[in-house]
């Protein structure tokens, strides 16, 4: 059986009791906690500190940069939805837009919960429901998160001559790209999704997934970060001239800062960890004040993204499902 053809349960079956959590288990937990803590008592020192030119500088937005630069963000988390969808309908049948964002978008709200590996169960949990084996979704968010490293370190790249200057620490990140690029070469990329599967002792692929859905996935991601950066430099030239290097940078810099995010799973969404590279790279162009408001203001844009899209990818996909259920079903 393949993870194409693995079907899901039609009903669940009644949970079992699960054990209690062992003391290391405790342990991190409080770890994480603690971090956690610590990043947002950093960050809200950071902000105390600046609060002077931080809350000058959000009265200077006007309202329509900051609705386009919303929209920015909602369009970038649209193609990154289509690249992740565009790799599970190639392992498999395809299943429709409504349901792929319903997975994806709802899925990705466990990202908020501190140790971001949350947001990866709670998209196979919801693809379980769907009729979706986990292991398909799995092995589709593992590849979607692969071809998103390497689509960020290559938009990073126009961020690269800042960041030398600014992060230094962060080019060490450049010595998976060689790696990732060989990864992403349809063969190398099943043989390493079947290894996985096999390691979880499923069923390998039973297809190499075709240039084309490679290519559509880092296409989309790549878009996907392009519009992010869009999202920031809409933000930054409020208070100050149009700049085609300002974009530029905030394109770079958005892709590596998410990534960086990214490594740092034990946060939630990367919290502290993205706004620290963005306010690096921003503050070459911009006083340090104006920087950590735009990276601010860009955290809560994001959430508000995440939030809205959720819930209309769940709406729409219950409206339908509603629509296609007879009556007396």
């Amino acid at each position: 059986m393949t993870v194409q053809d693995e079907a899901a349960p039609a009903e669940s079956a009644a949970p079992a009791p699960q054990p209690a959590p062992t003391g290391r288990a405790v342990l991190m937990t409080w770890l994480r906690r603690a971090l956690l803590v610590l990043v947002l008592a950093a960050a809200g020192w950071a902000l105390y500190s600046h609060w002077d030119g931080v809350s000058k500088t959000l009265v200077t937005v006007p309202w329509h940069s900051t609705v386009l630069s919303q929209l920015a963000v909602v369009l970038g988390i649209a193609a990154g939805t289509l690249g992740w969808q565009t790799i599970v309908d190639g392992l498999g049948k395809p299943i429709g837009a409504l349901r792929g964002a319903q997975i994806m978008l709802v899925g990705s709200l466990g990202k908020y919960v501190p140790g971001s590996v949350w947001a990866y169960l709670l998209q196979m949990e919801l693809g379980r429901q769907a009729g979706l084996p986990r292991a398909r979704v799995f092995t589709a968010t593992l590849i979607n998160l692969g071809v998103g490293v390497v689509a960020s370190l290559l938009l990073g790249v126009l961020a690269l001559p800042v960041m030398l200057s600014s992060t230094p620490g962060l080019m060490w990140l450049y010595l998976a790209l060689p790696v990732g690029l060989i990864a992403l070469h349809p063969k190398v990329l099943t043989w390493g999704a079947s290894f996985v599967l096999k390691v979880l002792k499923k069923a390998p692929l039973d297809h190499v997934l075709p240039w084309s859905t490679v290519g559509r996935s880092l296409g989309y991601a790549l878009l996907s970060y392009v519009l992010f950066g869009v999202h920031l430099w809409l933000l930054s030239i409020s208070s100050g001239p149009v700049s085609v290097r300002v974009l530029l940078l905030c394109a770079g810099a958005v892709a590596i800062g998410m990534t960086v995010g990214l490594i740092a799973f034990i946060l939630p969404s990367g919290a502290g960890v993205r706004e620290l590279v963005l306010v690096s790279a921003l503050s070459t162009t911009m006083p340090v004040e104006q920087a950590l408001a735009f990276t601010l203001v860009s955290r809560l844009m994001f959430t508000v993204a995440d939030i809205a899209m959720a819930g209309g990818a769940a709406g729409l996909a219950r409206w339908k499902m509603s629509k296609t259920t007879p009556v007396n079903a």
